[in-house]
């Protein structure tokens, strides 16, 4: 019993780790850490979305790559629940070919939540460095959660 609960403690112990450790280069969370503005252009929209359009809202900025599979995964829990409008979210493609990858991409998972167009500036100004990643920002515009990889709906809630 003992030496079990023990392996379960050194289990959890190296998963945190290993999460910090991905998480070393993203941006940090306070309430005093503003989220880098965006303005971009939307997937199937001449309209451009920017982060000043969700002042005084809690909102996930979820970045993904069309090529990612733990995108393909995750990215439907997200949409569910923001479908069921538990969450604000915007989704922005980041290392892509062309527009008709991304929209193969959100056609094949039936994304509904707004995909927007991004670049090497916004990879740059999030510290996006693997696909999945994503921000929590809150109603001042400042960063209160980040992750990377998988996420369920309950875990997407939990940050919320």
């Amino acid at each position: 019993m003992v030496k079990t609960l023990l392996q379960i403690v050194i289990a959890v112990i190296v998963f945190l780790l290993f999460n910090a450790y991905q998480q070393r280069d993203m941006l940090p969370t306070s309430e005093h850490q503003p989220a880098p503005y965006f303005s971009l252009p939307q997937l199937n929209s001449a309209e451009r979305i920017s982060l000043a359009a969700f002042r005084g809202q809690k909102v996930v900025v979820y970045f993904f790559a069309p090529w990612c599979n733990v995108c393909r995964y995750s990215m439907p829990n997200l949409n569910k629940l923001y479908e069921q409008q538990q969450v604000n979210a915007v989704a922005i493609a980041l290392d892509y070919e062309n527009k008709a990858q991304i929209s193969a991409f959100v056609a094949d998972l039936k994304l509904s939540l707004p995909i927007l167009l991004g670049n090497e500036n916004i990879a740059a100004n999030y510290r996006i460095r693997a696909y999945p990643s994503y921000y929590v920002i809150d109603e001042s515009g400042n960063i209160i959660q980040r992750d990377m990889g998988y996420s369920t709906e309950l875990g997407l809630r939990l940050r919320m």
